[in-house]
């Protein structure tokens, strides 16, 4: 990263917020609930002159935002798209968010573009390619990048190291922050047979910016990221060992299909907040 990029503060994002989602923008703007922040899904805002900008014009002016986005793909070997990278830079310095995060993974290719998020071999060859693709990122949006790890349900023979390693890799050599989605590691810990606890352990505690929360659904010969559940069990087991692990991080609620009402989402949240304070009380005993 340039010296002239610019770290990212998180002053104004505490607790445990939601991703702002177009069936409650309403709500949102004529109750103004109490709910610390929200994330917004940045690919859909990058129109100008729309309907849904001026919402999030106007929920900008009562909550802290952060983008999260699908569209950048870090992994392909295609040039990065500049026309996207233009627009989101424009709505970033329009909205002024906390941060901005991408998935590490790859989401184009030949000019086609899929809704997946594929993931990526575990080889030094790539590290460096993904290092490469960050570092020219933060240069042209002038801040740290947060990246987020996948789940998965394919391995590639070709990798040379865990997930966990290449994770710790890329955020040390490129300077960036990562999003750790605690569901995304369940799941993948299931599909691959690998122990959820290795990984979350390994994490490295000083990138961390954001921790993710979703609910997967059980598909009998594999776990599928849906986000149209409530959080499993399991995974809220083992994000209050994230806690442990990580501290006092920001946390969001993701549900992004069969999205309930409002009110379900924020009794998700107060369960997330729930248990990140008690983790939290414990670890200061």
């Amino acid at each position: 990263m340039s010296e002239n990029a610019q770290n990212y503060t998180t002053n104004s994002i505490k607790g445990c917020g939601l991703g702002l989602r177009l069936e409650h923008f309403d709500e949102i703007e004529q109750q103004q609930p109490d709910i610390p922040w929200f994330e917004i899904l940045s690919d859909n805002y990058l129109l100008e002159g729309t309907s849904q900008r001026d919402y999030l014009y106007k929920i900008r002016e009562n909550y802290p935002l952060t983008f999260h986005g699908v569209g950048m793909s870090i992994g392909s070997t295609e040039p990065l798209n500049m026309d996207f990278m233009k627009s989101l830079k424009k709505l970033k310095d329009e909205v002024q968010p906390m941060w901005l995060s991408d998935h590490l993974c790859w989401t184009s290719a030949h000019g086609m573009v899929t809704h997946d998020l594929i993931p990526l071999p575990y080889t030094v060859e790539v590290v460096d390619h993904i290092v490469d693709r960050i570092n020219q990122v933060q240069d042209y949006l002038g801040q740290q990048m947060v990246i987020e790890n996948v789940s998965s349900y394919l391995q590639f023979k070709d990798s040379e190291m865990s997930e966990w390693e290449f994770i710790n890799e890329i955020t040390s050599r490129s300077d960036c922050r990562l999003l750790l989605d605690v569901n995304n590691i369940y799941v993948s810990s299931q599909n691959h047979l690998f122990e959820a606890e290795d990984y979350l352990k390994a994490m490295p505690v000083e990138r961390i910016a954001e921790i993710h929360l979703a609910g997967y659904e059980d598909k009998g010969t594999h776990l599928l990221d849906t986000h149209s559940r409530p959080v499993s069990d399991p995974v809220w087991d083992l994000f209050s060992k994230a806690i442990d692990h990580v501290g006092d991080v920001p946390v969001l609620i993701e549900w992004d299909n069969d999205i309930p009402p409002l009110a379900r989402l924020i009794e998700e949240s107060d369960k997330a907040q729930l248990i990140r304070q008690q983790q939290l009380t414990r670890n200061t005993r």
